[in-house]
Parts: C-alpha cells; sequence; structure tokens
C-alpha cells in the first residue's frame, strides 16, 4: 500500500468552480489523470476542504461496490460534499445508505411495476413522435427546448401525477437547480430553484392525502418502514430527487445526441439504414454525453482505492466524464461508435444506488433516436449551440437544428396517427 497519493490536481484547474467546465476540453487533462494520477488529490482552500478525484473506470467501480467502505449519506455532489453534507440525508434515496436506503428503495420501486412501465413507455413512444413530427415538418426547431425539455419531464410527471398544468414551471425549476443557462446565476438561485420544487411538491402531497392514486405519491404516503409511516419531510425530498433525476439524465443525453450525430454523418446514415441496432445506439449515447460528471462518497473506514490509503471522513469523487472515455475500459473510447460493444459505461452509477429510471432514460432516447430517423433524412445544427453552466451537470441548453424531411415516414405517420 502507498502512503502517499499518487498526485496533486495542478492548480490551474479546479473541479468546484463551473467556469472550469464551460467550453474547456478537458480531454488531455482527464488522459494525463488517468495515466499517471488515477488517485490524486484535489486541494483544500480556506473555503472548502480537499478531496480525492478518482478517474480510472475499474476504481470507479470498485468504489461503487464497496458500500461498507464508502457511504452517500455525507452527500453526493460537489456542492453538498465540501459544504459539511447534505441536510436531506437519511432521507432522500440518494443520500441514504444501509437498511433504511433499501427499504426507501422498495416503497418506490412499487411505481415502476412492469404494468406502469409499458403503459408510460407507450405514452413515451407517441408523444416523442408527436412532436418530432411537428419540428421536421417545421424545418427547424430549438431541439433543446422543443423537444428535448418536454420528453423526459413529462414522462417522470406521470408517474409522480403532477398536473399537466404545472409541468412547464416545474421544468424551468429544475433547469436551474443544479445547473444555470447563464454563467451569472449564483448558489443563491439554485437554492431558490430548489426549495419552490419542495413547496410544490409538499401541496401536492396534501392532496394526494385527501385522494390518494396509483402514482408515487401516494404510494410514498402509504409506504411504512419498520412499521412507521414515511415522513413528510422524506415524501417530499424524494419526490424532488426523481423529478430532478428524471428530467436531467434523459434530457442532456437526447440533446447530446442530436449535437454527436449532426457531427458524425457516418454513425447518421448507419442509424438512418438500420446497420446499427437502437439499443446499442443508446447505450453508446449515454457513454458519449455522461450528462452526470461525477458522484460523491464519503469514505467510512480507512481503506484503499488503487494502493493510494483513504482515510475514514475523506471526500471521494468519482468522474464519470473520465471513467467513460478510460482507454481500458473502451477501445478507441473517443470516437462516437453506435455499435460498440462491449459498452459497460458508468452514466447510470453502479451498486446499490443504481439510477432508477435507468429503464425509462433508455426507452426515452430509443424513441428519439427511432422517430428521427423515421422522420428526417438528413438535419443539421442551424446556429450555435449553448452550453448549461455547472461543475455536475454537462450539456446544451439550446441546440438549433435544421431537418430535410422525409415525407414517406411523416406520411406514414399521419396515416398510422389517425387510424
Amino acid at each position: 500500500m502507498r502512503n502517499e497519493a499518487t498526485g496533486q490536481l495542478p492548480q490551474t484547474v479546479d473541479l468546484t468552480d463551473p467556469r472550469t467546465f464551460d467550453g474547456r476540453d478537458l480531454t488531455a487533462f482527464w488522459r494525463r489523470l488517468r495515466d499517471g494520477s488515477p488517485v490524486c488529490r484535489h486541494p483544500e482552500t480556506a473555503e472548502r476542504p480537499g478531496f480525492w478525484v478518482v478517474s480510472r473506470h475499474a476504481d470507479i467501480l470498485s468504489v461503487y461496490r464497496d458500500s461498507a467502505s464508502f457511504g452517500s449519506a455525507g452527500g453526493n455532489v460537489l456542492t453538498t460534499l465540501v459544504s459539511g453534507g447534505d441536510s436531506a440525508a437519511g432521507f432522500m434515496l440518494p443520500v441514504t445508505d444501509g437498511h433504511r436506503h433499501r427499504e426507501l428503495r422498495k416503497i418506490i420501486l412499487r411505481a415502476f411495476s412492469p404494468r406502469t412501465l409499458d403503459h408510460i413507455s407507450g405514452r413515451v413512444r407517441d408523444h416523442t413522435r408527436r412532436l418530432m413530427a411537428a419540428a421536421v415538418r417545421r424545418g427547424e426547431c430549438d431541439f433543446a427546448t422543443d423537444i428535448a425539455s418536454r420528453i423526459p419531464m413529462n414522462t417522470i410527471a406521470d408517474l409522480l401525477g403532477v398536473p399537466e398544468t404545472d409541468r412547464g414551471q416545474l421544468l424551468t425549476l429544475t433547469k436551474s437547480a443544479l445547473s444555470s443557462d447563464t454563467r451569472n446565476a449564483d448558489e443563491r438561485d439554485a437554492l431558490m430553484a430548489r426549495n419552490e420544487i419542495l413547496l410544490y411538491f409538499g401541496e401536492l402531497l396534501e392532496e394526494r392525502r385527501k385522494r390518494p392514486g396509483g402514482d408515487v405519491i401516494s404510494m410514498l404516503a402509504e409506504g411504512e418502514i419498520d412499521g412507521q409511516p414515511l415522513t413528510e419531510d422524506e415524501i417530499v425530498l424524494n419526490c424532488y430527487s426523481l423529478i430532478i433525476g428524471g428530467d436531467e439524465t434523459s434530457r442532456l443525453s437526447m440533446i447530446d445526441a442530436v449535437h454527436a450525430l449532426s457531427r458524425e454523418p457516418e454513425q447518421w446514415r448507419r442509424l438512418r439504414e438500420g446497420t446499427v441496432e437502437l439499443s446499442s445506439a443508446v447505450e453508446e449515447v449515454l457513454r458519449w454525453a455522461s450528462p452526470t460528471m461525477h458522484f460523491g462518497r464519503t469514505c467510512l473506514a480507512d481503506t484503499e482505492i488503487a494502493g493510494v490509503r483513504i482515510r475514514a471522513g475523506d471526500l471521494i469523487t468519482l468522474w464519470h466524464s473520465s471513467g467513460n472515455r478510460d482507454e481500458r475500459a473502451f477501445d478507441q473510447p473517443d470516437t462516437f461508435a453506435l455499435d460498440r460493444s462491449p459498452n459497460k459505461h458508468l452514466a447510470f452509477g453502479y451498486g446499490p444506488h443504481f439510477c432508477l429510471g435507468a429503464h425509462l432514460a433508455r426507452v426515452e432516447i430509443s424513441e428519439l433516436l427511432s422517430a428521427l430517423r423515421d422522420f428526417a433524412q438528413d438535419f443539421e445544427t442551424a446556429g450555435k449551440p449553448q452550453r448549461i453552466h455547472s461543475n455536475f451537470l454537462t450539456g446544451f441548453s439550446r441546440l438549433p437544428v435544421r431537418f430535410e424531411p422525409d415525407p414517406a415516414g411523416l406520411e406514414h405517420h399521419a396515416s398510422t396517427a389517425t387510424t
């Protein structure tokens, strides 16, 4: 066992600062870490503690697997990790460990029954194809706002029983809670957005107590752990977690898929001609986009990662944006290849905290790719994309696209939609 870190981050790279990721290509930076300092120390400052940066795919998986040594209750993103912990710890599923995490996960999973998922998947398909057909007929759209923003929100809102009239406002709030469309937003904007989401679900919970249904909120309201009902805080915080998680990964991956395909005509040709399977294409989109750049853990007992000593109480960050480009796990990782196999990406995490909405995210991305290839002969970006600003999420908030319609595909959709 080595007693010292394998290296320190360059002083010019501050992974806590969203500006580090603003239009900056960090490919070479992550490669240097993977090759020379795969487990390295991000230095502390007067404002925050230091933390470990884990960049290799295999090491990230090893931490995810070892829930006895690495916990989530201290926070699972940089913002909460370095600020002393997450106030939702022990209440919200992503920042709860052990027995309570397992029992809470069981309650929420009841709403993800095969019957429910089949019904929701059918709605996703209809909604996606309707949105895409209309956009392609118009000839152009802002794909980020007109298409991608409207599919995942409707999906998770259906599961939660959110009225359609409230969904636009919720989308605005979720887009501000963990990232920003503008560079001058500060943490107060994000905090206000998070508080408004919690207040909204508190009000919706009161309605469900009076008129329960088959949605997630009703199931949480009726749920018990060890004979005790869930508290209002637990219910509201988990609704918040589901609406945020159910929107961000799918939305940002969809936008990145269209952006990547517009730059890779050969991959678009193969998708359109059907020489690659949709299921394979979905996995590569998720690896390539890696919308959640990192997750965090707290070390629970002295241990090691890749031979580096990690002490109890140390903060760990696991960087998907590096692990999903690791040459040790993926052949030619900087190539966008829709037929990639195997493709054991980290987009949904791994282990006990594996993303609950992984199945629905895959359905949403698959239906988007299917509709795009059926209705458009070709497409191109029609203006400069705009990136979001965050140290946790990556992707685009604006993506203007111009389409060349496929008349036969659109005609077939119109005929089947009216029968």
